[in-house]
């Protein structure tokens, strides 16, 4: 029976009857004994006569709906795919949670560092997974990105690194054929604004936190290693990581370098100033330890910062203070005293351009006292001083006598 599809004919269908459409060839709807009613298409594929289910009649499955897949099935067949295929690999298809394993054990494992794979699975196993994770890879659709992310609002900086991870996730996914190409559904979602914090120690905070630091290594309050691994946060700009890890074999005092085998960013040299230098050579060694920045244990590098950083900034009334504002702190310096911002990329290991232009800003001062030099200097040629009453009387006096 050939009749247009409507929602009064679905209705009145009885068990084990099928309704084919008027308007679309091969589009039908069937009765199964139980009385449920699904949508489909009959095609040929391949010289085989195929049905491909659409779906069951009711909420969101209704027969205009239905006609509209069916048309897009056919529009596949025309073009050369298999629709039917497709049906296939959709009913077969992992879910979030499986590219997820995939991305930590296959990507994360081998292509990121330490740190950053920790991160990557936190974000995973406590945002993504119990949120997205029992979606099929394929169903995933922007706004179900776009929920997920809004949903982490109150955490901007968070919601957009879990983003970040998710949208690399799908472009693994595109290139392991787990998904069609270009279709990666957190392309366009907005990220949140995040405030960058810029916090930088003042002269008198420089002071009062080296204050500290001597009284702190004077006393045996704190370890000598702890105290001289914030100097040397302080006098390099280093990362955290870089002076904790540090191994002696790594330091070049008569090149004045450490030489960083890896870090964030890859191979890398570290300057030492005099400074940096002294707190080198007056820091004790562990003979069976190769690092420089000795923790607690036999062996190993310092790894409890926390503790210690915390009470010394208490000390010295820096409570707000990060461990990482010193490598700020360190740039801060370099920009006013007027060093550009490709020397102090290079001093910090920089990779980008624009991650050195924040300090962009603190370049003003000293360009604002050679403007002001400058200034004093043109004003003084085009507007000459007038001479003194005195000096003008002592030029008449000798002009006289000759």
């Amino acid at each position: 029976m050939l009749q247009k599809i409507t929602k009064r004919v679905v209705d009145q269908l009885m068990p084990g009857e099928t309704v084919w459409d008027s308007e679309v060839k091969g589009f039908g709807v069937r009765c199964r004994a139980s009385g449920a009613k699904y949508y489909g298409l009959k095609t040929r594929i391949g010289g085989r006569q195929r049905w491909i289910t659409i779906g069951r009649h009711g909420s969101p499955c209704t027969a205009d709906s239905a006609r509209a897949e069916a048309l897009r099935l056919l529009g596949q067949k025309a073009a050369g795919k298999d629709p039917a295929s497709e049906r296939d690999h959709r009913k077969h298809a992992v879910n979030v949670t499986e590219l997820c394993e995939r991305f930590l054990e296959d990507y994360v494992g081998s292509r990121v560092k330490e740190k950053t794979a920790k991160d990557y699975e936190h974000l995973v196993r406590k945002l993504i997974i119990p949120t997205l994770g029992r979606h099929r890879i394929a169903d995933v659709k922007r706004p179900d990105v776009s929920r997920f992310h809004h949903d982490l609002r109150d955490r901007p900086y968070l919601a957009n690194r879990a983003l970040a991870v998710l949208s690399k996730m799908f472009n693994l996914a595109e290139q392991w054929g787990l998904r069609d190409d270009n279709t990666n559904p957190c392309r366009h979602v907005a990220k949140f604004r995040e405030n960058k914090r810029e916090r930088y120690l003042t002269d008198g905070e420089l002071k009062r936190l080296g204050e500290v630091l001597t009284e702190a290594e004077a006393s045996n309050a704190e370890s000598p290693h702890m105290i001289a691994a914030i100097r040397l946060l302080i006098l390099t700009g280093a990362r955290l990581s870089e002076i904790t890890t540090l191994r002696w074999e790594y330091v070049d005092l008569e090149h004045r370098l450490l030489r960083l085998p890896d870090s964030k960013t890859g191979k890398k040299d570290i300057v030492l100033n005099d400074a940096a230098l002294d707190v080198l050579r007056r820091l004790p060694r562990a003979l069976d330890n190769p690092y420089a920045i000795v923790g607690g244990r036999s062996g190993q590098h310092l790894v409890n910062v926390k503790g210690p950083w915390g009470r010394l900034r208490k000390k010295a009334g820096l409570d707000d203070l990060r461990i990482h504002d010193l490598r700020h702190s360190f740039a801060s310096v370099a920009a006013s005293m007027g060093e550009s911002l490709p020397i102090i990329g290079k001093l910090l290991g920089h990779t980008q351009a624009q991650t050195t232009a924040r300090y962009a800003h603190l370049q003003i001062d000293p360009l604002r006292a050679a403007s002001n030099a400058i200034g004093v200097a043109v004003s003084a040629a085009m507007n000459p001083a007038p001479e003194s009453v005195s000096r003008r009387k002592k030029r008449r006096v000798r002009l006289n006598e000759n």
